[in-house]
């Protein structure tokens, strides 16, 4: 299991000394870029990711949930070892998000809202590195994981095949089913408010890892 921790729901004014604090225990750090037009909430552009670059050393995983992901990709400072997701439902067409991504050299998602069939992902699997499957509606953190994700997840295993791309799941995970999601074929889970709305967040992720399987000191 790989780690991706989302700050969505982190508290932004300590958010550098906190995601320091975290770092030993994470894989990745998750970034949800937010227009207010894809999904119905706001949240930062590409500053807060910049800024933060030099600073840290992880990987990025930044989600982008706009309309215009080919538009906007390039404003973000990325390194080989980071990915930049996109929807499949965006209004860019997939093609022109995928040349504007491989273009920065990191590596390239595709994600898809927990309706959008899978099959719509079959044409791009040979372009890209990633596909983050959502667990929830996109948009909001701190809801509860889709049941169904489960079956979908080892339905996009089965059409992933041997490629070499890397399935994360994103929404709702925590101690109670990071098992089932691991068990059904993810490589990577990004987790947030269970991590976050938790008194302690590094005992929380502590937890996580223990229930995952893979404890940690």
């Amino acid at each position: 299991m790989k780690l991706s921790l989302s700050i969505l729901n982190a508290d932004f004014s300590r958010l550098l000394s906190t995601l320091e604090r975290l770092a030993d225990l994470v894989d990745y750090i998750h970034f949800d870029v937010m227009d207010g037009h894809f999904v119905p909430n706001l949240t930062f552009g590409p500053v807060l990711p910049n800024s933060l670059r030099e600073k840290i050393a992880l990987p990025f995983d930044i989600h982008l949930m706009v309309d215009r992901p080919a538009f906007y990709a390039p404003r973000f400072r990325v390194r080989p070892e980071d990915v930049l997701v996109f929807h499949v439902e965006a209004l860019d067409p997939p093609d022109e998000a995928l040349a504007a991504i491989k273009e920065l050299g990191c590596r390239v998602g595709l994600s898809l809202r927990p309706r959008t069939p899978l099959a719509v992902l079959a044409p791009f699997l040979d372009e890209v590195d990633w596909v983050l499957l959502m667990s929830v509606e996109p948009g909001f953190g701190g809801q509860t994981f889709l049941p169904e994700s489960l079956e979908r997840l080892r339905e996009l295993r089965r059409l992933v095949g041997t490629r070499p791309i890397t399935l994360a799941v994103d929404g709702g995970i925590g101690p109670q089913n990071v098992r089932d999601v691991l068990a059904a074929g993810a490589e990577v889970v990004v987790v947030g408010a269970a991590i976050f709305h938790a008194s302690d967040p590094r005992e929380a992720l502590l937890n996580l890892w223990r229930a995952a399987g893979y404890p940690r000191n």
